[in-house]
Order: C-alpha cells, then structure tokens, then sequence
C-alpha cells in the first residue's frame, strides 16, 4: 500500500478514534493488531495501542488497515504513572506489536544469560524480546566484547554511559545489563522505539543534530534489525 493510500486510511482511522471504535492493521505476512490509531510519519506508522502507549515501525509492512466492527469502551480514567526508581519514569511496560513473528519463550530460555536477562528486564518493566534483540545485535550474547570505540560488554556500554550508571566494571553481566536497560528505557520513554534504538546505537546527540534517525547506513541496519528479531516487521 502506498504511503498515500495510509495517510487516507489514518485520517479514517482517526475519526473512528473519537467515537470509541477499534481499527485492524492488517500486515503482509496475513496477522492482525487491532489498534486504537494510526498515523503515517514519511515512511513509518506510528501506532496507539488499545491499551495504551506507542509502536513505530515501518509503514511499507501494512497491507490496509480496516474498521473493527465490534467497539470498545474507552477506559473511565488513566491512573497516575508511578515513580520507577532512579529513572522517575513510568513503571509501565512497553508493549511491542504481535505480528505473529514473536520469539518463543523455549528459545530466549535456551539462549545464554536468559534467566538474568529476563529477571533485569522484568525489574525494569521492558520487554524482553527486546533487550534480547539488542543484546544480539550488540555483543551476540559475549560479555567480553568490546568495540573499536570502547563500547564494553552484553550491553556494549560506552565509558560515558557505565559512569552514568556507576558501573566499575562495564564486563561484569549483570552490572552491564542493569545499566544497558535503564539507559535503554530512559531512551524509549522521550522517542519512539526506532529512534530511541538509534539513539543507543548512535549517541543521542546524534538524533538531537539530526532531529531523528541519522542518515547512517550502520543506525539504520541496526534499528531495522532489532526489529526485525522483536517481530515488529517481516523480512520484506
């Protein structure tokens, strides 16, 4: 579907928001998500969840989008969000869409560190399949790793980013992952996912001179990776 095409549907899709109705994003791979919103942004889709918070992904996986027949009631208020330690962030989780492509719980537990993987990105409220996809793209699970700029560990911590977090020791992999997390989730609660995975990989700096996704073929194939491991969008 063209990007015209969904900026028509989104428009739709924004009226029908007002009067209390869901939509059904319909992805090329054949699954559905129904959806409260949709918008278009260039080539992304921003999303709004039923039950609350944002997706971005790209745009170019949507088939068409269809009114959802059956309407939903929209919640009577929205609680306070709750302080989440040092970060003061929500305590929300992150949800991340369900396209059909979800890594099996049997193979993130087969992979290495899983148990304190999924106990820190529980304690965090993040998605799982998500810190593991960027543990992947990374380090590719070795705690020993280390880039040519001095990123350390699962979590490829730049010095600047361990001191941050009062991390001594950028090898050790729970202190590594504790602070990957938390800079990860500070990240994702001021951009869009895409962005704030742009951000980790590029510096924030980066996206602040560029006013978003950075013009680099190695940000982008990052971002389109991790995504693509989350199951955020299909291979074409």
């Amino acid at each position: 579907m063209r990007t015209s095409t969904l900026a028509f549907a989104c428009a739709a899709l924004v009226v029908a928001a007002s009067d209390a109705r869901a939509d059904i994003v319909v992805f090329k791979n054949g699954r559905t998500m129904s959806v409260k919103s949709y918008v278009v942004h260039g080539e992304n889709a921003v999303v709004r969840m039923r039950e609350g918070g944002e997706v971005t992904f790209p745009a170019s996986i949507i088939v068409r989008v269809d009114p959802d027949e059956v309407p939903y009631p929209e919640p009577a208020s929205v609680p306070a969000p709750q302080a989440d330690g040092a970060e003061g962030e929500s305590a929300r989780r992150i949800p991340l869409p369900d396209t059909g492509l979800r890594i099996s719980d049997a193979a993130l537990a087969a992979r290495p560190f899983a148990a304190l993987i999924s106990s820190v990105a529980a304690a965090h409220h993040m998605d799982v399949r998500l810190v593991h996809a960027v543990i992947e793209q990374e380090s590719n699970y070795q705690p020993r790793a280390r880039s040519k700029k001095g990123a350390k560990g699962l979590m490829q911590l730049m010095p600047a980013t361990a001191r941050h977090y009062g991390v001594s020791n950028s090898y050790d992999p729970k202190s590594n992952l504790e602070a990957g997390i938390r800079h990860l989730k500070y990240l994702m609660s001021r951009l869009d996912l895409p962005t704030a995975l742009a951000a980790y990989n590029a510096g924030a700096g980066t996206i602040k001179r560029y006013g978003g996704l950075p013009p680099y073929p190695e940000t982008q194939n990052y971002v389109r990776s991790i995504l693509r491991k989350v199951g955020s969008v299909s291979a074409n």
